[in-house]
């Protein structure tokens, strides 16, 4: 399904304002997104992103056509947190990202995230960061030293655009790695030497492996052209992943645009404190799947912040997620979607993917159907997803008999019966919301069908 008459607006981290978000081609929207290095599981702020841009990723297709878009979203399976792992294991590299990439696949298609189009591992791609390397040094923007190869940072006259920073102030304020054969403390690097116990590759510098920036930049380019639509990540990336992507990137090709519009989703926070072990408040996807808690619940509790705003993690969060999953799988269990979402689902996640905005409007729809293929454009009630349930039950008709009977009480002053179903219900793990506007009904957390057989 397209919709090409519908306009996205985005905000551009480079630019710090909301833009109209108009493709260099709309026949070929093209998205990079910074993926994991696969050392270990996925904690549960390494899946925001996920969530986010997948969400995005369905808008494009929504609006420009599946065929039309590429999302690009990169695995790190070279880094000195893996080549640690494997030494303090005694396995093999490529056997520990060849499984983190599994559990990777397996946690995320957990949250109903689409697989990217492309997923690049940097060691596939060596060759392309090599000759990326050489022309930065063909051009004066990075030099030759002690087997290293690094980036003049001051070269690149418009470094710190994207985080607006100047150099000198990030010099400051930042932990700049020293190095007695760096020109200046800003410059990073692009190649590095490697021991014979480390993975390396020959280069016109010896035996090494690369920089972590210079990848994605590489992958980037080979993927996507010199210039492409989208490039996201978490906003810890920005400084100095992305600045220094931009810098490499604008310095081998002057004449492409890399990113034009740069996204960032911020932090997450774990009832209201910064994820971390020594908190004890630190735990992976895979760690809240085994709990019970279902991919969908988890997605559904993402969706319900704004991706520029921190995310806080709550118990009482995941139990109204819950709730409201249970209710809209019952009213639309055994119908087919609509053919279209419903347009106010379709206006917020065109106003800079606003996700809080597009549930709000999920809530106020009364057409099941309509419903269903909104929420499925959020990547929630899919197919697939709704194992966690057990016995589907359309609670209608027990809604629309409690009101009857209150309406009933209200003319006879006899409020037994409302009581008498009221408690019923609520021991069925039902929460009874009752005003003026009518009678809800939404199964709680412990919901169980079985007892509403009970109710005569």
């Amino acid at each position: 399904m397209t919709d090409p008459k519908t306009q996205i607006h985005l905000h551009n981290t480079r630019t710090r304002r909301k833009e109209p978000f108009v493709p260099l081609d709309p026949q070929n929207v093209r998205m990079y997104v910074c993926g994991p290095t696969v050392y270990d599981r996925a904690h549960l702020g390494n899946a925001r992103p996920v969530v986010v841009f997948d969400v995005l990723y369905r808008l494009l297709r929504h609006v420009y056509g599946p065929d039309h878009v590429t999302y690009v979203r990169n695995f790190t399976d070279v880094d000195d947190k893996i080549n640690a792992k494997a030494a303090a294991t005694g396995r093999a590299i490529r056997d520990i990202t060849d499984e983190t990439i599994g559990w990777y696949h397996a946690d995320m298609d957990a949250l109903g995230a689409l697989r990217p189009d492309h997923e690049p591992r940097a060691t596939d791609w060596i060759g392309a960061m090599i000759a990326m390397i050489e022309v930065l040094i063909a051009r004066g923007h990075a030099y030759a030293a002690a087997g290293h190869v690094l980036f003049r940072v001051r070269s690149y006259a418009d470094y710190g655009a994207l985080s607006g920073r100047s150099v000198d102030d990030m010099i400051a304020g930042a932990r700049v790695e020293v190095a007695p054969f760096k020109e200046d403390p800003m410059d990073f690097v692009l190649w590095k030497p490697s021991t014979d116990d480390l993975p390396g590759w020959d280069s016109p510098w010896g035996m090494g492996r690369p920089g972590w920036h210079i990848e994605c930049s590489a992958m980037a380019r080979e993927l996507l052209g010199d210039t492409f639509d989208i490039h996201g990540g978490g906003i810890d990336l920005a400084f100095p992943h992305h600045e220094n992507e931009i810098a490499q990137s604008a310095c081998a090709h002057p004449d492409g645009g890399f990113a034009r519009t740069w996204m960032h989703n911020e932090m997450l926070l774990v009832e209201g404190k910064k994820m971390s072990k020594s908190l004890g408040n630190f735990f992976t996807v895979r760690d809240l799947l085994d709990q019970g808690v279902p991919g969908e619940v988890i997605r559904f509790v993402f969706l319900q912040t704004h991706y520029s705003k921190p995310m806080d993690w709550t118990e009482d969060k995941r139990a109204q997620a819950e709730a409201t999953l249970r209710k809209w799988r019952g009213l639309t269990a055994g119908i087919e979607p609509a053919a279209r979402p419903a347009p106010g689902v379709i206006a917020a996640l065109c106003d800079d993917l606003n996700t809080a905005g597009a549930l709000a409007a999920l809530h106020a729809l009364n057409d099941p159907a309509v419903l269903l293929a909104s929420a499925r454009l959020m990547g929630v009630l899919a197919d697939g997803m709704g194992d966690w349930i057990d016995g589907l039950v359309d609670l209608t008709p027990l809604a629309t008999r409690l009101a009857t009977l209150r309406d009933t009480a209200m003319a006879c002053k006899d409020f037994a019966p409302v009581d008498a179903l009221k408690s019923a219900l609520v021991a069925a793990g039902v929460e009874v919301r009752m005003s003026k506007a009518g009678v809800d009904l939404v199964p709680g957390p412990g919901f169980d069908a079985a007892k509403l057989a009970d109710i005569a």
